[in-house]
């Protein structure tokens, strides 16, 4: 089960969405069924290449440890990496502080035929920066209706959004944070800003929960999806990508007919000139 918000304005209560599978589901038939998304995507994306009408941008935002990285190899590693980039936004350098916000974002939105993924986005400056006190209020209070239209934008010029916040349970977090600490080959993952986040867990959730209320739309829909368990994680995913994009496959298709009609009459021309 996920829950999808696609009208600006839905109340949403974190509390009261679980962060686990449902119980009906089975781990093993699970993994049959991503497999079998897995093809599937694959050829939606090379028909997406091929057909250059369209371009997908996906969002992942979620809590440390939520597992951002862990859906992108799970998910991503169904694609072709010819047309997928991967854009992980951090701390803003001195060159992106100097310029709007959503200047450094609006760099690596993806061209058509391609598939982007945010390793975290734009909607940090309507995050961090609340719960952290980086900014006024009065100025990330306005930047909801700039997020909207920035997508809106992207719509109009044929991006398919798909946004996905990952929701892990702060009991399954500790435990993920603590397992960096006794697995020498996590070790390099630990960051005592995780913990000091985990202090404002609450503030977070506020946070989290007006972002979903107030970016919401049919165009760019957030999908809350339960996180404690990496395996239901990414069939959620995927499962939610591999719909998007198959509304557009006779069209694409029919565009690449199209395309390979005219290829074949320059062949004929040219082997007639020779």
């Amino acid at each position: 089960m996920d829950f999808t918000i696609d009208k600006q304005g839905e109340k949403v209560r974190l509390e009261s969405i679980p962060t686990e599978p449902p119980k009906n589901v089975d781990r093993d038939e699970a993994k049959r069924e991503l497999e079998t998304l897995g093809e599937e995507l694959f050829d939606l994306q090379d028909l997406l290449w091929g057909a250059r009408m369209n371009s997908v941008l996906i969002v992942l935002q979620g809590r440390d440890t939520a597992g951002k990285d862990g859906t992108i190899k799970g998910v991503a590693g169904f694609l072709n990496p010819r047309g997928v980039s991967v854009t992980s936004f951090g701390v803003p350098t001195e060159e992106e502080r100097e310029h709007d916000f959503l200047w450094r974002i609006h760099r690596h939105t993806p061209r058509k035929g391609e598939l982007a993924i945010f390793n975290r986005s734009h909607y940090e400056d309507v995050l961090v920066v609340r719960v952290q006190k980086l900014v006024p209020e009065s100025l990330w209070k306005e930047r909801y209706g700039h997020i909207r239209d920035f997508e809106e934008l992207l719509v109009e010029h044929g991006t398919i959004i798909l946004k996905f916040f990952l929701h892990i349970s702060r009991e399954e977090q500790e435990k993920r944070l603590l397992s960096r600490e006794k697995e020498p080959r996590k070790a390099w993952k630990i960051n005592a800003g995780d913990w000091e986040d985990r202090e404002h867990w609450d503030d977070y959730t506020k946070a989290y929960e007006e972002v979903l209320s107030r970016t919401s739309s049919k165009q760019a829909p957030w999908t809350i999806v339960p996180a404690d368990t990496k395996w239901y994680r990414n069939l959620v995913v995927a499962r939610a990508l591999v719909e998007a994009l198959r509304p557009h496959r006779d069209t694409w298709q029919k565009k690449l007919d199209q395309i390979g009609v005219s290829k074949k009459a320059e062949l004929e021309a040219w082997r007639k000139g020779r």
